[in-house]
């Protein structure tokens, strides 16, 4: 049974300044992360760049995540595709290789909510793993009301996660909340922007690739331990960073960038290469990056 609580760390895809998957990298970026006490890892996400993948390095990195983790930890997958046939097929793919879990967004543009059930239906059938089922709409185009989330945890049993990441995500969790027929975790996103909110209305934890999730969990740890008042202060001293680092509409663009440029100064990636078109950090961005993480008090091999 999977712990779905605490800190879910959404691994960067690493590659070489080139742009060549770097597998030899994925055993330091995994023994990083793991040493941080997260509770589990996701892959092939949004901020994974898995659109830009091709299947071949969908598959190697899976088995190399995988094997890597020694099951140690709960290893969920990013499945999601703009038909449910390719979704089906990522999904058997994943639980071939040894994933513990499935991460589902909707198909990209969809407009009728039921043939989105219907799309869960089928990849949960092929996954036959646990499901996280992912509420992005900024990406996805696709607005998944509280209720209608409730109707997916009802009819498809594999949903054992929601990671919700619509804006005020706040309101959104309690009205979820409401809305269940069974316990369903619920883990924010965003990058961690509304992180002590999301805890505030009963989030489990978060999903997100913030490149500090030892901040994150210190932050969950002291909340759930009933230090509201300390977790609220040390997510305060990290806003400035994850604000800097999860800029609006910028995934997997600049935000992602930053994201892999603080992974390269801790030592967790060779290479902070993000795959074009997107476009490397300018100068004064960098600088901003070196004056930020001072401030915050984040060393860059911390």
């Amino acid at each position: 049974m999977i712990d779905w609580s605490g800190i879910y760390h959404i691994l960067a895809t690493p590659f070489t300044d080139e742009g060549a998957l770097d597998l030899d990298g994925v055993p330091r970026l995994i023994e990083r992360a793991l040493a941080t006490g997260v509770r589990g890892l996701t892959i092939l996400g949004i901020a994974g760049e898995a659109h830009r993948l091709t299947d071949d390095e969908r598959r190697a990195m899976v088995q190399a995540v995988v094997k890597e983790v020694r099951g140690r930890v709960p290893v969920a997958v990013g499945v999601s595709a703009p038909g449910t046939h390719l979704a089906c097929a990522f999904a058997e793919t994943a639980r071939a290789h040894g994933a513990d879990a499935v991460m589902v967004a909707p198909p990209s543009g969809a407009k009728s909510l039921d043939a989105v059930a219907d799309y869960y239906q089928a990849v949960a059938r092929a996954a036959r793993l646990p499901v996280v089922l992912q509420d992005e709409p900024v990406t996805t185009q696709v607005a998944m009301p509280a209720p209608f989330l409730a109707r997916l945890c009802a009819e498809v049993p594999g949903v054992q996660a929601v990671k919700l990441e619509e804006a005020p995500t706040g309101p959104k969790i309690t009205r979820l909340r409401a809305a269940l027929a069974r316990p369903v975790a619920i883990f924010g996103g965003l990058g961690g922007v509304y992180f002590f909110e999301e805890l505030s209305r009963g989030a489990a934890g978060a999903m997100t690739g913030f490149p500090y999730p030892d901040a994150l969990r210190e932050i969950r740890d002291r909340f759930a331990a009933g230090r509201r008042a300390e977790a609220r202060a040390l997510f305060y001293r990290w806003l400035p960073l994850i604000r800097y680092e999860s800029q609006p509409g910028a995934i997997p663009g600049t935000s992602l960038a930053i994201r892999k440029e603080i992974l390269r100064r801790r030592g967790w990636l060779r290479s902070a290469c993000v795959r074009p078109p997107a476009a490397p950090l300018d100068r004064a961005t960098l600088e901003e990056l070196t004056e930020i993480l001072a401030a915050v008090g984040a060393g860059e091999n911390a």
